[in-house]
C-alpha cells in the first residue's frame, strides 16, 4: 500500500531535551547532536525517508490528514545514542484516552488510532536507517572497557 501525500516539513529538533526522559528510550551520553541531524533532515534526510515510508506505509490518507491536523510530524525528535552508535529517535502518538478526549473529530477507531501509532513509528525508524546510512560520518566516541566479558 502507499500513501499519496505532499511530504511535511521536516520536525525542529529542540536541543535542550533530555533524550533519557522519553519512557521509549535508553540513551547513553547527554551529546545528542540535534543541530547536526536537524540540518541533515533539511538537507534531504527527511525527504528521502518520508518518501521511501510513504511507498510501503498502511497508514491511509485519512488517517494521515489526522497526523497533520495534530501537528504530530513536528513532535518527532532524533537524537544521536553515542553509546550506542545510532540514531535515536522519539515518535509521537496518540494517547489511550483519545476517545475521552475527543481529540479529532475524524478518529472514530482504535484501528485508526494503531495505524497512526505504528505508522509514526515506522517513519521515526525510517528516518533514523537513512540518517545513519547516507548521512552520518561520524564515529562514536564511547569507548568500551578492555574487561567486558565475551558472550
Amino acid at each position: 500500500m502507499s500513501l499519496a501525500v505532499e511530504t511535511p516539513s521536516p520536525p525542529s529538533l529542540e536541543s535542550g531535551v533530555d533524550a533519557d526522559a522519553y519512557d521509549d528510550a535508553d540513551v547513553g551520553g547527554d551529546e545528542y547532536r540535534r543541530d547536526e541531524l536537524e540540518a541533515f533532515l533539511e538537507e534531504g534526510a527527511w525527504e528521502e525517508a518520508f518518501t521511501a515510508w510513504a511507498a510501503e506505509t498502511g497508514m491511509t490518507e485519512r488517517e494521515f490528514a489526522i497526523v497533520r491536523d495534530l501537528g504530530l510530524v513536528q513532535r518527532f525528535d532524533f537524537f544521536w545514542d553515542d553509546f550506542a552508535d545510532r540514531v535515536g529517535y522519539h515518535a509521537p502518538g496518540l494517547p489511550e484516552d483519545w476517545k475521552e478526549r475527543d481529540i479529532h473529530p475524524d478518529l472514530d477507531s482504535w484501528n485508526a488510532v494503531s495505524s497512526i501509532n505504528a505508522g509514526l513509528t515506522e517513519l521515526g525508524q525510517e528516518v533514523c536507517d537513512v540518517l545513519k546510512s547516507d548521512y552520518i560520518d561520524w564515529e562514536a566516541e564511547y569507548e568500551a572497557p578492555d574487561d567486558l566479558p565475551d558472550f
